[in-house]
Formats: structure tokens, sequence, C-alpha cells
């Protein structure tokens, strides 16, 4: 079993649409470029004490955050035949690791069967 966070943009940067002025919210303005999306990521991960996982960005164009409708966030079980094994309802409501740990549980249990 492998984990991978993937950032997509920003969903509260300063001059976004929904900024967060708290302290459990890294204050950052919206990257402009895929570097700056890179640093903020980094800011965000160490800030949501998420770097022991590998984590990607998606690029400018949001082409993975259109593609799993993931913003603000979202839990993905890709299975072992690379299709969509669970995928959560949209945080933060959504985001239920509970509902995710559940579904790695069925998916490894079914991979253990001869």
């Amino acid at each position: 079993m492998e984990f991978l966070v993937v950032y997509i943009r920003e969903a509260h940067a300063l001059d976004g649409r929904s900024p967060l002025r708290t302290g459990l919210h890294p204050l950052v303005e919206e990257p402009l470029t895929l570097e700056e999306r890179g640093d903020v990521a980094s800011v965000c991960l160490t800030k949501m004490q998420l770097e022991g996982i590998p984590a990607v960005v998606d690029g400018m164009d949001n082409a993975v955050a259109k593609a799993y409708q993931a913003a603000p966030d979202r839990l993905y079980l890709i299975g072992r035949d690379g299709k969509v094994a669970f995928r959560g309802g949209r945080g933060p409501f959504g985001f239920l690791p509970d509902e995710l740990a559940d579904a790695i549980a069925k998916e490894l249990a079914a991979s253990t069967k001869p």
C-alpha cells in the first residue's frame, strides 16, 4: 500500500475566494507559477504535518483537481487494477478517513483471496 498527497489549487489563499486567517491554516497567496505552487505545497504539508508522505503538485491547469473533482480536498483509493476503488465525499464535511480505512481493508482482503 502506498500513500500519496496530491496538492491541488490552494483553497484558502489570502487573495482567493475563501481566505482563512486562523492559526490552523498557513497564510499564503494564490501561486501564479508551478514553482510558487510547489513552495506553497511545501508550507502546507509542513503545517499539516504531512511531510512524511510522498507528495506531487497538480499543474497550473488544475487537470488532476478537475479529473478527480478534488477541490477542496478528497480521499481516493486506487485499486490494484488501477481503477478507483473508493472516492470519498468532498471535504471538509465529506473528508472521512474512517471510510477510507474501511475501503483499504476491503481492498486488501480482496487481494488476498485465492
